[in-house]
């Protein structure tokens, strides 16, 4: 909601120092959120003056047309002569007054005008459109052709109202009264302590028989409805310039004086209107739901088919409007021409059902100014009064005259009562406030307050937001300034914090961002059009997937089974942007559908739901397994003066596989594999044992070039994803302190021939148990082939092996001993010879 101040001003008497500024912090502290405050004119200069156009020579020999204007301005430039001003605007003609910007003044960015030749002519200033000035477009498209009667050399800052400050104020959902300068007003005044002049304190008439004809056949939709007719309306009668300003600077396209009217009350008092053409509408006005399939036109030119729980005003013909939303083609007010357009109006001052208006916006997809308002809460009460002030408006800016009847068809309702303990805000705020201050701001907010220690507080019509005490509460919290409540930090209960599943997952992710990786949480949500990209089967079990009712993406409707479809579109997008050198982690939930699908039990409300219950809704959601996963490309180690660098390759992916595992304390074998989005070649599987039972708990390597097409990513891309959960139930993440030991450590190196196929993996698995307990370490320093000196099909393991025994010092017979029983036993496994 944009609030001029000076509007705001007409009904408070803000001190006149008082700055947009100074505003928006008193009510910001109020509760208002004034995200900005916009100061129009602030690098505006003059002179800017009111001229008359006496003569208009057309250029010719140019692109576009051009016309050479001579422009009286009065004594606005010294001489009292015409000015000679050069203008390319085609919608003025001689006699029209329009706006002129003499030499030496400034225009809104910073733009100095000064005499220049152009076009073969000197132009002595600029005859001005709206945007020049900062006012936004008319709906001319052109220059600012003022009234006729404007005088010729007037300031036309002041009189175009250009200098001014907006608040800009983001209204929450439950504070509809706040969409318009009135309860804008009302907040200011409570926040300032000063009166506040009510726009809607008006003399109505009452309703009488000669009212306009109206029918509610349904008052739970609508409660209230008033129409009120004007007739005589001048054709010709425009928008008075101020009027337009303020629309203007609330964010409003003037269009014509009927309608600018009834935006204008709109705005003024927080209640839409709407003004039917009389001469249009045939017979009785209704309020009714649609018959499913009717259709109407609305006022933006669609053809829109109804539902059933579309409420719809209607005459003798049909529906005529979308209630509370936007009214009907075939009613529209004409705007003036050359003595045609509007004369005779009915005005519609309703009170529609906000959940009804909410629901039939969201339905045709046609939000409004008007069904904004009416979603939030719109005070019934005021509908009378906005019909009055509408009236007025166009009598006094149309020459109209109004009508005796007045219509008002209203539902009983009774004022909505709440029964709090004066004590109450003080309990939920921690302060002591006392009842007086407690009855003082509920007052001020409009309540009617009786009692003593239990007060009965009337709501105000305009605050429907007020349903329960701690509304009432937070009234009074608010305007006694949420600065002023005591900071106090929560006491948890001892020996609870973190679980252990936390715990390792924070681990993870920590190891993983020390190791140059960079967290990239993605949505949960994928197309199943992403596991043909992958590659998977045709029955693989990740292809079952949980879909979703009301999907936030239509594209996307499942729930993710791998994270790897989120983490490889990171990386595509990232290197689309120019970082091509990327390592990304995510750990996060993975949704497998159970093989019994159940339908979850609604939880009671009113009671805490018991273990069974509770169980039975965990039974009905799919299983959620936490995973981890790497995605890496272009360079992991940068070239530079301390020497070459080196591309991300599968290795890494597998490293980083290795990391997780140690942080879980899970013993990990590596070993070749075959999966999915994997190259053949060069995948590694991930196994653990549980329960005696090898389990594959993920995979690693270089992505197939195939998958690398589909998702447009760089080329030798690698990843790796693992199952975290089955990793913390084999693990055992028990800090070990290391072992230091005074012997000495015995060192003896093998080097070992096996055939090409035979995987690294399982000669190290051999060497290990071979050699027993004195094996200290193992680790693979050279990979070495040569067909000439090892023969075809074969390849060389160099190992390092440490032996240490922590009572003695080893013998090189004992270290020899265990070496070649290490030796032996990966000979009978894997067909291992020693090299040379």
């Amino acid at each position: 909601m944009r609030v001029p101040l000076s509007w705001l001003r007409e009904y408070v008497d803000l001190p006149a120092t008082e700055t947009g500024r100074d505003v928006q912090a008193k009510l910001v502290s109020a509760g208002l959120e004034v995200e900005t405050v916009e100061h129009l004119g602030a690098d505006l200069k003059g002179p800017l003056v009111v001229g008359q156009v006496l003569t208009i020579e057309e250029l010719e020999g140019f692109k576009k047309p051009i016309r050479f204007c001579t422009v009286d301005v009065g004594q606005a430039n010294g001489t009292g002569e015409p000015q000679e001003i050069v203008c390319g605007a085609r919608n003025f003609v001689v006699g029209d007054k329009v706006v002129v910007v003499l030499p030496g003044a400034t225009l809104p960015g910073g733009f100095s005008i000064s005499a220049r030749k152009t076009y073969g002519k000197t132009s002595h200033g600029m005859i001005c459109s709206g945007d020049e000035l900062g006012m936004g477009d008319d709906g001319s498209h052109g220059i600012i052709v003022l009234p006729p009667e404007t005088e010729v050399g007037k300031d036309a800052i002041e009189l175009l109202e250009l200098v001014d400050e907006v608040l800009d104020i983001a209204v929450t959902a439950n504070r509809g009264d706040c969409l318009s300068i009135r309860g804008v007003a009302r907040e200011a005044a409570i926040a300032y302590g000063l009166p506040l002049r009510d726009p809607a304190l008006l003399d109505v008439p009452g309703p009488n028989a000669f009212g306009y004809p109206v029918q509610v056949s349904d008052p739970f939709g609508c409660d209230r409805f008033t129409a009120r007719t004007v007739t005589g309306l001048s054709p010709e009668a425009r928008s008075p310039l101020w009027l337009q300003r303020r629309l203007q600077k609330v964010g409003m396209r003037p269009i014509s004086l009927a309608v600018d009217v009834t935006n204008y009350v709109m705005m003024e008092l927080g209640q839409p209107l709407h003004a039917y053409d009389r001469t249009l509408v045939q017979g009785t006005i209704g309020v009714r739901r649609a018959a499913e399939g009717e259709q109407i036109k609305t006022l933006d030119g669609v053809e829109r088919k109804l539902h059933a729980e579309d409420l719809v005003i209607t005459d003798d013909r049909g529906p005529i409007g979308l209630a509370g939303v936007m009214g009907g083609a075939n009613t529209e007010i004409a705007d003036h021409a050359e003595g045609e357009g509007t004369t005779d109006v009915v005005i519609e001052a309703a009170h529609f059902d906000a959940v009804s208006i909410a629901r039939t916006a969201r339905r045709h997809k046609l939000s409004s100014e008007a069904s904004r308002r009416f979603e939030r809460g719109v005070d019934p009460q005021a509908a009378a009064a906005a019909a009055q002030r509408t009236v007025d408006l166009l009598v006094l800016l149309a020459g109209g005259t109004a009508e005796a009847g007045v219509t008002e068809v209203v539902a009983p309702s009774a004022p909505h009562t709440i029964s709090v303990p004066a004590n109450h805000p003080d309990k939920v705020a921690g302060v002591s406030y006392g009842r007086e201050t407690v009855v003082r701001r509920l007052q001020e907010v409009g309540c009617d307050v009786y009692g003593q220690d239990e007060l009965i507080v009337t709501v105000p019509s305009w605050r429907p937001d007020l349903q329960e005490i701690n509304d009432l509460a937070e009234e009074v919290i608010r305007l006694e300034g949420y600065e002023n409540l005591p900071s106090t930090l929560p006491r948890p209960p001892a020996g609870r914090g973190l679980t252990h599943r936390q715990r390792l997952h924070r681990r993870a992710g920590r190891a993983l961002a020390g190791a140059g990786y960079v967290e990239a949480p993605n949505y949960p949500f994928v197309s199943e059009q992403v596991f043909d990209q992958l590659g998977l089967e045709a029955g693989d079990p990740a292809r079952r997937v949980v879909r979703l009712t009301n999907p936030l993406n239509d594209e996307e409707p499942a729930l993710r089974t791998s994270l790897l479809p989120g983490l490889l579109g990171a990386l595509r997008r990232n290197d689309g942007r120019g970082s091509h050198d990327l390592a990304l982690f995510e750990t996060g939930l993975v949704f497998l559908p159970r093989s019994e699908q159940r339908v979850a039990a609604v939880l009671p409300v009113d009671r805490r739901p018991t273990d069974a219950e509770i169980a039975e809704l965990d039974a009905a959601l799919p299983e959620q397994p936490r995973h981890v996963a790497v995605v890496l490309a272009g360079a992991r180690e940068q070239a530079g003066w301390w020497g070459k660098g080196r591309p991300a390759d599968w290795a890494d992916a597998v490293e980083a596989g290795r990391l997780v595992a140690r942080e879980a304390g899970a013993e990990l074998v590596v070993r070749g594999g075959q999966y999915g989005p994997w190259h053949p070649g060069r995948c590694a599987e991930f196994v653990v044992v549980v329960d005696g039972a090898e389990t594959v708990v993920g995979h690693a390597g270089e992505l197939h070039p195939r998958v690398v097409k589909a998702f447009g990513l760089p080329t030798r891309t690698s990843a790796m994803e693992l199952d975290l959960d089955v990793l913390e139930a084999v693990g055992d993440d028990t800090p070990q302190a290391p072992a230091i030991s005074t012997f000495p450590v015995a060192t003896q190196d093998v080097a070992l021939v096996v055939d090409k196929f035979v995987p690294h993996a399982e000669v190290e698995t051999a060497l290990r148990e071979g050699a027993g307990e004195l094996l200290e370490g193992i680790r693979l320093f050279d990979v070495y082939e040569n067909e000439e000196q090892l023969g075809d099909g074969k390849k060389s393991l160099a190992y390092a092996l440490r032996f240490r025994a922590g009572d003695r010092t080893l013998t090189v017979d004992e270290a020899s001993a265990a070496r070649d029983a290490a030796v032996a036993l990966a000979g009978e496994r894997t067909g291992a010879v020693l090299r040379g």
